[in-house]
């Protein structure tokens, strides 16, 4: 029988509330042992991966890096959706392959690397190159990330659901949260003490984010995981396209997939929040760590409220996030019109209401859609979203592109007509809430 070090099983015990004499309730016996290490090393390695991802975050620090390299405007209003779909669209061709294998906590790990080696393509750029050359290869670094991305994604599920308890894995999951964001503040406040470094610090960041990645695979390859089923995986595209008929019968879930995609209008403007606070002379790129501070504080601060308000209705909260969204976009072209916008704190004040939206959105959108659907029907709604929620941000990224030879601010412009447009197609959703 295992038994954990007692350093490990000291810190397990003050992150867990848990009598050393209760059974686990849905892992083997085996797995339960070795739970206080297994614990300790998804906190660990999850945590580093979510640094990571604060250090090298494309709507903000990748979108400053590349405004600073010379890269166009075009390019950089690339990177969010070469991020997001490229972390969701792959899940629908791999799930099924992943799921043949007996353990999963080798494709985490390769998958880390497969981050860790993206980021050292950004580095690598960013040292080396300038311009429209240095954008695309940066543009490449980050498809190799949000592809390997994906595949952690849909292996984190079976090997968490394997290695710690039910009643466990929010709270690990949680710890790797909480550390993670105190680095991300960090990051941002010693960008706000030393700004005249502010380069410097961001090739660093990124080399750390390319490090964390890197270590988290290496701590990951460490988990005690039991062999798990091998059958049972469908092609996630396959299943979506041969249910696509739902989105003709089922009015509710075609409307909650326009609310859905006009949405994602809140995840695809900060780089040009980030490009209008360049303005013509750079000044306000000066302003980097502060946008970083507001985003981290929007996420640290508005999860719980929107989540406590989507418990009561997930509809008013799509709505409410599209009101506050398209309004925090207003308030960016009106910083931008003006000399505000130069100032140290004008954007980072927009990118705070524009964040605290974007997290509403993305619980209110996975809160909805648990709730208007039964169990037998969850998985096959969730491929069919995925599905087209992944080819519209594809498409937006390249109708962004298109939109920013307009210039920035009319790309802004339409992102906060789409916003808008989400809050009005939420509010012909059915109420599903329990207030």
């Amino acid at each position: 029988m295992h038994t954990p070090r007692p350093a490990v099983r000291l810190a397990y015990n003050m992150l867990v509330s848990e009598d050393d004499g209760r059974m686990c309730r849905d892992i083997s016996d085996e797995a339960c042992n070795h739970q206080p290490q297994n614990f300790m090393r998804h906190a660990l390695a999850l945590g580093l991966s979510k640094s990571a991802d604060g250090l090298a975050d494309p709507k903000l620090v990748l979108s400053w890096l590349m405004t600073h390299l010379g890269a166009p405007t075009a390019l950089v209003g690339l990177l969010v959706p070469i991020r997001e779909a490229g972390a969701l669209l792959p899940q629908l061709f791999t799930a099924a392959r992943i799921r043949a294998m007996a353990q999963r906590k080798w494709v985490w790990a390769a998958a880390a690397i497969g981050q860790g080696l993206g980021a050292a393509i950004i580095l690598a750029a960013a040292l080396v190159l300038q311009g429209g050359a240095a954008g695309g290869v940066i543009l490449l670094g980050l498809t190799l990330l949000a592809l390997s991305r994906s595949v952690a994604s849909v292996a984190y599920k079976d090997v968490l659901g394997k290695t710690i308890d039910k009643g466990q894995r929010g709270t690990v999951t949680g710890v790797a949260g909480s550390w993670s964001a105190m680095v991300v503040i960090i990051f941002a406040l010693v960008l706000i003490l030393y700004s005249d470094m502010r380069a410097g610090i961001v090739l660093g960041a990124v080399a750390l984010a390319a490090g964390a990645w890197l270590l988290s695979g290496l701590v990951f390859t460490g988990l005690a995981e039991d062999k798990g089923a091998q059958s049972g995986g469908a092609n996630g595209f396959a299943a979506a396209l041969a249910n696509l008929r739902y989105l003709r019968e089922d009015s509710q879930l075609a409307r909650f997939i326009v609310a859905r995609g006009l949405l994602t209008s809140t995840a695809l403007a900060p780089p040009y929040l980030v490009v209008l606070a360049s303005g013509d002379g750079g000044t306000a790129l000066e302003g980097l760590g502060a946008l970083v501070l507001a985003s981290a504080l929007a996420a640290l601060l508005s999860s719980y409220v929107w989540g406590r308000l989507a418990d009561k209705s997930s509809r008013q909260v799509l709505i409410w996030t599209g009101i506050c969204g398209a309004a925090a976009m207003a308030l960016t072209l009106v910083f931008s019109a003006t000399d505000l916008a130069a100032t140290i704190w004008a954007m980072p004040v927009a990118l705070f209401g524009l964040m605290i939206a974007h997290q509403g959105v993305r619980l209110g959108r996975a809160t909805y859609l648990v709730d208007m659907v039964g169990q037998d029907r969850r998985a096959i709604y969730t491929a069919i979203a995925n599905t087209v929620i992944g080819v519209i941000l594809l498409a937006s990224g390249v109708f962004g592109a298109l939109a920013a030879l307009a210039g920035a601010g009319a790309t802004m412009a339409l992102f906060a007509c789409m916003a808008a447009g989400g809050a009005l197609a939420a509010s012909g959703l059915k109420e599903l809430g329990n207030g």
